[in-house]
């Protein structure tokens, strides 16, 4: 049940009311029209703006076209007043009743109220994480993990058919480093090189990746195969360590993953792309569409990108689709170009479905963007839309000072050593409280303080509240059945008549609208605030009792009053097990 989309079909069909009558021309279009919260909660319930978007095609002033609008809305049931304000715009405020149906329904939906089918079921790709497989998730991919998940769970709520992807870089430079340090421990493991040459290797950058997370795979090779790789030529060795590098990283990345409550649908392979000539069959169909040439670039203005070269090279025409220039295909040996293998990452994707499809980067992709947003239209014919998620850093402290060591990686904090310290659900939780292109601050300390300015605590302490007083209720009411579908056909909601329990209803009346605007945005920190308004409100409502035991949610000697504000703990102990589950929060029943 969605109250707002409820409003909008009756100022819809005043509208066409208004056509049958001729007042407005029958092809008037009306699917601008909007229905949505007042800027100034002091102005009513809801605003629409339909006679500011209808009035030009209807030939009226946006305020004339308003007045009539207002008066067949204040004999709409649900309606206690409209007024017109400004130009034109249309403020309603709503029955009482109203929104105390919305109270009996999230007691009757229960878990599921807020669901929408606003997507329609269509399919949509978000692909995250997609870290290179040479080592354990820092803190900056565990944010992109849980906010890629998070936007996953928020769309299926909306009603997208989702599918959540893990690209895996495993034909690069990156993986080919990556065997040669697993070399290298692997010949300390075997006594061929000491552990002070490997250092000295690293320190030289001979090695590019030192981690004690190397170890276990080495020492296995080492037991399992012996001196049969001492002495070869790299050429002979690098493809074996780099495929079991691959295979242990990857597998530890899963792990990590596992820590955090995330999971992929699918993992695709940049090397099984190459391989199955993907790339070639793809940079083929283009280059007969004439969208590769050979040419030379000129140098762009200001900072010189990594990929600009002054030679001949092999050019994507990525200016036709909004790029700022045309981008190169193949590297100077010949060998293709990472963009080279994203065309045909995400002409697969399209291939596979997608249509829409949504990539979470981290913020130094910021200038990769327009790129892959030209790519997707080229191999789509421009129906494929690709949104791109830049998830800025996030500054580890503890006690308001930095932390930088690691006692697994070496040289940056793993994620596991976080969800570790602090547990899962503290970790995906502030990892949504802040948009994702704003920076984030994680402290330790701060992070498990019992306080307000918590937000971990503050919302799930509100959920607590509510099963404390629920089990309070039952201890007082032995023999009365206290489920949600029981409050729901019992309770008298009438007796909810004071402002603050109004507004709570309110409040959580608006929960299913809040559902598709952070979908439809692709934020779901949308969510986490609205948490905390929740919460707050609650925290309010439980306060009121501490200074007046008459405003207590259960009265043993009242009943009917009882049951009532029992009817509204439950709608909002059931609206936060709604949000956590979108967050991958377990709710808690009671705090220690």
């Amino acid at each position: 049940m969605n109250i707002f989309n409820e409003l909008k079909v009756v100022i819809l069909d005043v509208i066409e009311a208004l056509k049958a009558e001729g007042t407005l021309p029958p092809d008037l279009d009306a699917s601008r029209v909007t229905m949505e919260p007042p800027r100034d909660p002091s102005h009513g319930d809801m605003a629409t703006n339909a006679a500011m978007v209808l009035g030009k095609a209807a030939a009226m002033k946006p305020r004339d076209l308003a007045e009539i609008l207002v008066a067949k809305l204040t004999r709409a049931e649900l309606v206690a007043e409209a007024n017109v304000a400004g130009p034109g715009f249309i403020n309603i405020r709503l029955k009482t009743v109203a929104w105390l149906n919305v109270l009996k329904a999230v007691l009757e939906i229960g878990p599921t109220y807020g669901a929408s089918d606003l997507g329609g079921g269509a399919a949509v790709n978000v692909e995250f994480v997609s870290a290179n497989p040479t080592g354990p998730m820092h803190v900056g991919h565990g944010r992109g993990a849980v906010f890629g998940d998070a936007l996953a769970s928020l769309l299926s709520k909306a009603g997208w058919a989702v599918t959540k992807e893990y690209y895996v870089n495993d034909a690069g430079a990156q993986v080919e480093s990556l065997a040669r340090a697993v070399y290298g421990r692997y010949r300390v493991s075997r006594g061929d090189l000491t552990a002070e040459a490997f250092q000295a290797m690293l320190a030289a950058k001979e090695i590019e990746y030192g981690g004690d997370y190397l170890v276990p795979l080495a020492e296995e090779i080492s037991q399992a195969e012996g001196d049969v790789w001492l002495g070869k030529e790299e050429a002979d060795w690098l493809p074996h360590f780099r495929d079991r590098g691959i295979d242990s990283m990857l597998a530890l990345i899963k792990e990590d993953l596992a820590a955090l409550g995330v999971s992929h649908d699918v993992f695709t392979s940049e090397r099984g792309l190459v391989r199955a000539g993907r790339v070639d069959e793809l940079l083929g169909e283009l280059e007969s569409r004439d969208l590769i040439y050979v040419g030379v670039l000129e140098p762009p203005k200001g900072k010189t990108p990594d990929d600009w070269e002054p030679r001949p090279q092999t050019l994507f025409r990525a200016t036709q689709y909004g790029d700022d220039m045309d981008r190169p295909l193949k590297k100077s040996d010949g060998t293709w170009t990472y963009f080279a293998s994203d065309i045909a990452y995400h002409h697969d994707k399209y291939k596979r479905g997608f249509k829409e499809m949504i990539n979470i980067l981290g913020a130094d992709h910021g200038g990769y963007v327009k790129r892959l947003k030209a790519a997707v239209k080229a191999v789509s014919g421009g129906e494929g839309e690709l949104d791109v998620k830049l998830i800025q850093l996030v500054k580890l402290m503890n006690k308001g000072e930095p932390v930088k060591m690691s006692k697994r990686a070496g040289t940056f904090i793993t994620l596991r050593e976080v969800v570790d310290e602090v547990g899962k659900d503290v970790v995906r939780f502030i990892m949504l409280t802040r948009k994702n292109d704003a920076a984030l601050d994680f402290d330790y300390a701060k992070v498990t303080e019992k306080t307000r300015d918590n937000p971990v605590f503050y919302v799930q302490y509100a959920h607590a509240r509510s099963q404390s007083v629920k089990r309070h209720a039952m201890e007082a009411f032995p023999d009365r059945d206290l489920s949600p579908a029981a409050l729901a056909e019992a309770a008298d909601f009438s007796l909810l008549d004071t402002e603050e329990e109004l507004a709570m209803v309110r409040l959580l009346g608006g929960w299913p609208r809040l559902v598709e605007s952070a979908a439809e945005a692709h934020e779901p920190h949308r969510v986490a605030f609205y948490l905390g308004e929740v919460a707050a409100a609650f925290h309010g409502l439980w306060n009121r009792g501490n200074d007046n035991a008459q405003l207590r949610f259960f009265l043993p000697e009242n009943e009917q009053t009882s049951l009532a504000r029992l009817a509204l703990v439950q709608a909002v102990a059931t609206v936060i097990a709604s949000g956590l589950e979108i967050f991958g929060v377990e709710p808690v029943e009671e705090m220690r």
